[in-house]
């Protein structure tokens, strides 16, 4: 079929190679629904590319679940580049770096990946980490994949959306036109109208239509039509069909000749001459999934089952076929013991180059078979899976997995194991926000294996109850089970361990001796990073990041977050980088980009998967955002973030909210004593008075003349505004670029101070803060106070409606549509319309455009 209306893409692909060739590379992202003419459209633009350019084709399989970095094998093998297939010689940040020069090498170089959807999360961060160092290479990396909604295609979005804006470019693939079927249909002599109507001009149904014979009704879908070509083979070129239609995506040739024998060639000539399938030279596919689909569910249980296995049994004669693949075949055609043996392999090989979701997805196929094992295989089962579940986010199913392994280990009389249990079950609880529960299963892991002194699992006990106490602000015993987990970890040259501990200790340190504690941070991330201990090497930069936030040094603070955050976003640690997001987003509240940190937070608050704890830091920017723009849905936030203390008064967790609090009750929105209270709890477990800085000066706030107590080691400007010297705090706080806090010291001096304050509120938009500073210098004696433009005059003014200022408020928070609906509650197609409408008014194009119009015009 000649390709229609697709001339204005292949002019943009044309223009990005152009740019790529002259060393400014792109991801370009062709997108469209299944059957649009993806494929057909990257078939077209390299038939035309000229000889010289380096065309390196891959693409992702429908498998059960995805082989790990399988599209990347597929270029490095078409590239002539040998990758290590041992999963331990696997370091996936060195590979990446390596596979971005072997194809910088081959500039200008193409490289296409086809049905990312279905891709692997380390496939994902493989292009993750080409697309963010693209811009500077000769490389041009086309991708397609759908535009349904299924998980693949949310995991492709989040996935190109941490990637530099600049450095991708989308290419939507439309369906064809009326006019471009009937064009076809014409030439092909068919009634074009009714081919149109059947197919809505996807591209592929269009195909399967126009090649149905006979003069009869047309097919219903896609399937009768591939099902009736299909019905036209001899008996054994439709078997042949059948049986490749158990291979996701292509059956390689020689698979082919050792699953059909020698009559093989010869089927599969007369499938292709029937046009339902293609020879690529070494292997042979369907032209589209969907035919591929259509001839699978055609199948029988027990014929599918028995291609699969004779599949399984072909691929397996081959060493070099990936571990994944065999699985997939194993599970369908119903092989247990291939299940039992590989799916524990496949999983580890997914879990060493950080494909940790797809890692967990294998342990539950191995686990649902796992019965009759031993009960030590199920036990390690079920502690991988667990493991995998943590790293992902899913920790209610880690801590159902670690509990299940616990018990076997339990039975089997193993307390190094059954410990090592207690450990990780205190651990998960924690993450879940159980404080009670995380210290109760970490006291009896200590106590059960120190009945068996000198192991590796006691010392990681150690490092346990050491971190849980360091979070608490427990210095000496931080130091102490910290000191001795230590020890026996360099005693057993367990440098795994020793980097957990000395994190924890290094993060305690902080508050007794600041540049001690900064060598054992620095010195636990670089023994993470050289041992590729991941989950401590983000536990590192997180810690290392909060100790810099906890001093104030906000530029060393940004710098630890980003490299943390995009060290979790390639090795898909997705709990640590939004936590770590969270934090975040507190750092760009105190630098006054408060745009920025409600669009960073409800990245984190707004996905239902993320576990409390993880939602904390985020929950902390978001709940002093609101309530420093008056906003009434800070009141929920607030009750999230009290719901913590009800399983334990943390001081990290505990401070945090008093803080909260304090502010409401400043603004005269909470009790003034119950703030106090909170104060004076957070203040009694903290070990230094360095740790409440920020709280004292909101006890002095609540509570003018209060004795400032002990200020030593303090950050200098709370120390400054507790000693009275509210014009140097402001000026270190204008120093550090964190405009809040030195409008709020500027409003403890005199008359021009207060006004300078006041002008800073109504800059950063707090519109409560500034409410209650005017109250506040009236009572001072201060006159002549500028009101502020009413917000009603300044929607009159723009001729937007009260609901839409509502819509516009929300929307400049970097709300969906789907979320202001829920907010205001209204339908979205009703959002639709007032965003519309609003756009309109303010004169601009787009969303980003609006809510900078609102900005600037002081609308919000």
């Amino acid at each position: 079929m000649m390709l229609l209306e697709r001339q204005p893409q292949l002019q943009q692909m044309d223009a990005l190679l152009a740019e790529a060739t002259a060393g400014r590379g792109r991801v370009v992202v062709v997108s469209g629904e299944a059957g649009a003419g993806k494929t057909a459209l990257v078939e077209a633009f390299a038939s035309r590319l000229d000889d010289g350019l380096t065309v390196l084709r891959s693409a992702c399989e429908d498998l059960s679940i995805p082989d790990p970095l399988g599209p990347l094998y597929d270029l490095a093998r078409n590239g002539q580049w040998e990758l290590p297939r041992d999963d331990r010689q696997v370091q996936r940040l060195p590979l990446f770096s390596e596979a971005l020069d072997v194809f910088e090498a081959k500039a200008p170089c193409l490289l296409v990946i086809e049905d990312l959807h279905w891709a692997d999360d380390a496939t994902l961060d493989f292009v993750r980490f080409l697309g963010r160092r693209i811009a500077n290479s000769h490389i041009l990396l086309l991708i397609t994949a759908r535009t349904d909604r299924s998980e693949g295609q949310m995991r492709v979005r989040r996935a190109l959306g941490e990637i530099p804006a600049g450095n991708v470019v989308r290419i939507d693939v439309p369906l064809l036109s009326e006019s471009a079927v009937l064009s076809l249909a014409e030439a092909a002599e068919r009634d074009g109208n009714a081919i149109y109507r059947a197919s809505a001009g996807n591209a592929f149904f269009v195909t399967e239509l126009l090649a149905a014979e006979g003069d009869g009704a047309l097919p219903a879908s896609v399937r009768d039509a591939v099902l009736a070509r299909a019905e036209k083979l001899s008996p054994g070129a439709r078997s042949m069909l059948d049986a490749v239609s158990v291979f996701p995506r292509r059956a390689d040739a020689w698979a082919l000749s050792g699953l059909c024998g020698i009559a093989a060639a010869g089927q599969l000539a007369e499938c292709v001459s029937h046009g339902l399938l293609e020879d690529f030279g070494d292997g042979y596919a369907f032209r589209h999934e969907i035919a591929r689909t259509a001839i699978e569910m055609a199948l029988t249980p027990s014929k599918r089952r028995e291609y699969n296995e004779r599949a399984l049994a072909a691929l397996r004669d081959n060493p070099q076929v990936a571990t994944a693949r065999l699985v997939h075949h194993a599970v369908e055609a119903q092989n247990l013991d291939v299940v039992r043996e590989l799916a524990p392999v496949a999983a580890r090989e997914a879990s060493r180059v950080g494909a940790h979701r797809d890692a967990a997805g294998y342990y539950e196929v191995a686990l649902r078979h796992a019965d009759v094992l031993p009960m030590d295989k199920r036990a390690e089962l079920y502690e991988g899976h667990a493991f995998e579940c943590h790293l992902i986010g899913r920790v209610d199913a880690a801590m159902e997995a670690q509990d299940r392994a616990r018990v076997l280990r339990q039975a089997l009389g193993d307390r190094l194991k059954e410990g090592d249990s207690l450990r990780c079950l205190s651990r998960f609880a924690y993450l879940l926000g159980d404080r009670e529960s995380a210290d109760r299963f970490g006291e009896q892991a200590v106590e059960l294996l120190e009945t068996a002194p000198g192991s590796a699992e006691l010392a990681m006990a150690y490092s346990n109850l050491s971190q849980l106490a360091m979070l608490a602000e427990r210095l000496d015993d931080t130091l102490f089970l910290g000191g001795k987990a230590v020890e026996l970890a360099e005693r057993l040259n367990r440098p795994d361990i020793l980097c957990h501990a000395l994190n924890n200790v290094g993060a305690a340190g902080q508050w007794l001796d600041f540049a001690k504690g900064r060598r054992d941070l620095a010195r636990s991330l670089g023994i993470a990073l050289s041992g590729n201990f991941q989950e401590h090497a983000a536990r590192a930069f997180t810690n290392c990041a909060c100790v810099e936030m906890n001093r104030l040094n906000f530029k060393e603070a940004a710098s630890f977050l980003d490299r943390g955050i995009g060290y979790c976003v390639e090795n898909d640690l997705a709990t640590w980088r939004d936590y770590m997001r969270g934090v975040q987003a507190q750092l760009l509240l105190r630098r006054g980009l408060w745009n920025d940190a409600a669009t960073v937070a409800h990245e984190v608050v707004d996905d239902d998967a993320t576990t409390p704890l993880v939602r904390y830091p985020s929950l902390v920017a978001l709940a002093r955002l609101r309530i420093r723009r008056g906003d009434p849905s800070a009141e929920p936030i607030v009750e999230e973030m009290r719901r913590f203390l009800d399983k334990g008064m943390e001081l990290q967790r505990l401070a945090a909210f008093a803080g909260v609090l304090a502010e409401l009750a400043w603004l005269g929105q909470a009790d003034r004593q119950e703030a106090l209270r909170l104060v004076a709890v957070a203040e009694s477990l903290a070990p230094t008075p360095a740790v409440f800085g920020e709280l004292a000066v909101w006890r002095e706030l609540l509570s003018p003349g209060s004795d400032p107590a002990d200020t030593d080691g303090m950050a200098e400007p709370h120390r400054l505004q507790l000693t009275g010297n509210w014009r140097a705090a402001a000026a270190l706080w204008a120093e550090m670029g964190a405009p809040f806090e030195q409008a709020m010291a500027l409003l403890r001096g005199d008359e021009a101070a207060q006004r300078q304050a006041l002008a800073i509120f109504e800059d950063l938009g707090a519109r409560a803060v500034a409410q209650h500073a005017r109250s506040l210098m009236r009572e001072s004696g201060v006159s002549h106070i500028a009101r502020g433009p009413r917000q009603a005059t300044r929607a009159n003014q723009a001729g937007l409606t009260q609901r839409q200022m509502e819509v516009l408020e929300l929307l400049e928070r970097g709300f969906s549509n789907k979320k202001i609906a829920a907010h205001l509650t209204i339908s979205p197609k009703t959002v639709d319309h007032h965003v519309s409408a609003v756009l309109e008014k303010l004169e601009v194009i787009s969303r980003g455009e609006a809510a900078a119009a609102a900005r600037a015009s002081r609308l919000v």
